[in-house]
């Protein structure tokens, strides 16, 4: 089995920071793709960056050059640092990973209980 286990999250006035944490622990032998989505009430839950098995690093448009994606490879952790926060990014964030438990099989998708992050104007 494998945990995602997210922290970070919290109140913040608009044009504030946070910096969001992803641990993945548990049966592991490698992480593959990792990366942060978000929902809001009534909206379907988006990707808002990741950082792809080769190590390219993809953003939502929205979040470009606000949002700051990064890994440890070592600790199997993911960061996401959050700048110049709107309103609009008030959500639940969660982190997603497709993990292999033993070399030779393949991935397994895996998401995090999610995180509040909420943005007051």
């Amino acid at each position: 089995q494998v945990q995602l286990m997210e922290s970070g999250g919290g109140l913040v006035q608009a044009g504030g920071s946070l910096r969001l944490s992803c641990a993945a622990s548990g049966t592991i032998a490698r992480v593959d793709d990792m990366g942060w989505y978000r929902q809001a009430p009534g909206i379907q839950r988006d990707l808002v960056a990741k950082v792809t098995k080769g190590n390219n690093y993809v953003y939502a448009d929205s979040v470009k050059e606000r949002f700051s994606i990064s890994r440890d490879y070592a600790k199997n952790t993911l960061y996401l640092q959050m700048n110049m926060l709107k309103p609009e990014d008030s959500a639940v964030y969660y982190c997603h990973a497709d993990v292999v438990s033993r070399l030779g099989q393949p991935p397994s998708p895996y998401w995090g209980r999610g995180t509040q992050v909420t943005v007051s104007s």
